[in-house]
């Protein structure tokens, strides 16, 4: 399986995808150039209860043999604890997104089960550029018409430098061959990545279930924390 090129969480998603498609005990060689990938696939065969046969790296390009094994490793520390991960999306800004979704995918990509749940400005990332026209009122217009209106209009927590920086970080992602926020958001949902949104939040901020991209669930607060029960690890970005 060639994986050069790719950026995490890339390649350990890709070896995923092509594990699930071989037989167990069947021995798949993988080469990336993405240098975390050095210690992610030793962490990802640790944890989906895969054999790693043999790692190396030579002339920048590291290769992976890795048996498919028929069993997850189990958790240590307690029989009751689930590998499900949660997330809260509070904040808006590209970077933060960014890291949410990679953190997201690779989740995944391990087999675990991903929740999260956007709220307040994190809602933006979820709006369709281009909604179809929904009735509000005077103060959800002026809400709607000073938030970005979805991923690509996002701009970074920092150095963004009046569009300057967040034009230089997206160039820079795609020279790099990193994804994009939306193309990240489309491999979460492709992969079973469960995405809400906070119905209180949206009402605060004027924001109708039309507006957000296909596939999302409007839920309460009581939704998401049966899913945090249920988890190991709840993040907060």
């Amino acid at each position: 399986m060639d994986a050069c090129g790719l950026q995490c969480p890339g390649p350990i998603l890709k070896l995923y995808k092509k594990v699930q498609e071989i037989n167990t005990g069947d021995v798949i060689t993988v080469k990336a150039t993405d240098y975390g990938f050095t210690s992610d696939v030793q962490a990802w065969a640790d944890r989906t209860g895969n054999k790693l046969i043999s790692l190396g790296s030579e002339d920048g390009i590291i290769t992976a043999k890795i048996q498919k094994g028929s069993e997850k490793k189990p958790i240590i520390g307690t029989s009751t604890a689930t590998q499900d991960k949660t997330m809260v999306i509070f904040s808006g800004d590209l970077d933060k997104a960014i890291a949410g979704f990679i953190i997201a995918n690779g989740a995944v990509s391990m087999g675990h089960k991903v929740t999260m749940f956007f709220t307040f400005w994190g809602l933006n990332i979820l709006r369709k550029s281009n909604p179809p026209k929904v009735k509000k009122t005077l103060i959800e217009k002026m809400f709607g018409f000073m938030m970005p209106r979805g991923p690509k209009k996002l701009t970074l927590s920092k150095m963004h430098m009046a569009g300057m920086g967040t034009a230089m970080i997206k160039g820079i992602m795609k020279k790099k061959n990193v994804s994009s926020l939306e193309e990240l958001i489309q491999i979460a949902m492709d992969n079973g990545v469960k995405i809400e949104a906070c119905q209180m939040s949206m009402d605060l901020m004027g924001i109708q279930k039309d507006e957000l991209i296909d596939g999302i669930e409007v839920v309460g607060v009581a939704t998401f924390i049966h899913a945090s029960d249920d988890s190991n690890a709840t993040l907060f970005i």
